[in-house]
């Protein structure tokens, strides 16, 4: 039997939160529906870090976490859940070993689980994780705007002579054009660099940078405005690095950095984002070890249902 409206989440008047599989806001599993406008895909990778390892159970973590969300967004007026349907596509299972090789499936796997149009949002793992998923967008829409929120600007160039790391994945992207550079922006940067020409060679790769100091000064609608200029109706591609909120707000992340953006400031800079020509986003750098009360996960699962709530809003217009 064809399926006529979208499936939901668990009602929570009859199971409570806390019981029941660990599907992302206790959606259904991708198998128990037979369409996807918008899929919740998990990828347990950490091999790429520079630091603290950690970020492979970040999936599991933020599942967890999501049990609370509600099917109502009224801040962006939607639910996302009734609007499109929304699934939970399980793990990506690549290789922790070979960072080649789990690049690769990933990216295999994420065009086929797009091929038939449905969008996808990724949870971390790590940041080496956005190379492939921006390869699979850029084949499907070509070159990609890109809104990067992160404490890093992660365009270096190697580590230890390894150019496939957390670091390094919009260097590598804006060397194989898969990138728009009329349209890309770092979101949150900040702290110590290896030096000046860090940001010079971020600056000739193409990004504009608004630091986390800039959001703070300038406030959230300013920022938001200035992104959208810079965006456009290209497609566009956001990746969060959780780490770009302040440790207060997100302790559990492989690389924490003092003077971030608060939690509310994030999500609301996310939603200004609607009516923008969204294709698909990650939330990563999860490592739920280092975390305290569930604080960074919980602000994980929101940015995550927010991405959604954006996605729904366009599968729904």
């Amino acid at each position: 039997m064809t399926q006529q409206s979208p499936l939901g989440p668990v009602d929570s008047s009859k199971v409570p939160r806390f019981a029941g599989f660990a599907t992302f806001a206790r959606l259904p599993r991708a198998d128990q529906v037979d369409r996807a406008d918008v899929a919740v895909v998990g990828v347990p990778f950490d091999a790429g870090v520079s630091y603290r390892p950690g970020a492979r159970f970040g999936p599991a973590a933020l599942r967890e976490a999501s049990r609370l969300l509600r099917p109502y967004h009224p801040e962006l007026d939607v639910s996302p859940f009734a609007t499109a349907q929304v699934v939970d596509a399980g793990d990506i299972a690549i290789n922790p070993f070979n960072i080649g090789e789990a690049i690769e499936t990933l990216q295999h796997e994420a065009e086929a689980l797009t091929a038939d149009g449905t969008k996808l949002v990724t949870v971390g793992g790590d940041h080496t994780i956005a190379l492939p998923l921006l390869r699979a967008a850029a084949k499907k829409h070509g070159p990609v705007a890109l809104l990067h929120f992160d404490a890093h600007l992660d365009t270096w160039d190697t580590y230890f002579g390894e150019p496939y790391t957390h670091g390094t994945p919009f260097r590598r992207a804006s060397e194989e054009g898969i990138l728009d550079t009329s349209a890309l922006s770092h979101v949150g940067t900040r702290g110590p660099l290896y030096g000046k020409r860090d940001l010079e060679e971020d600056r000739r790769l193409g990004f504009g940078i608004v630091t986390s100091g800039d959001v703070m000064r300038r406030g959230v609608a300013e920022t938001v405005d200035a992104l959208r200029q810079r965006i456009g109706d290209r497609p566009l591609y956001v990746s969060i690095d959780i780490d770009v909120l302040d440790p207060a707000h997100a302790p559990g992340t492989g690389t924490p950095e003092a003077g971030g953006m608060t939690s509310r400031e994030l999500l609301e800079i996310v939603r200004g984002l609607r009516g923008l020509n969204l294709i698909g986003g990650d939330v990563v750098e999860l490592a739920p070890a280092y975390d305290h009360a569930e604080i960074t996960a919980i602000a994980a699962s929101h940015v995550a249902y927010d991405l959604v709530s954006l996605l729904a809003l366009g599968a729904g217009a």
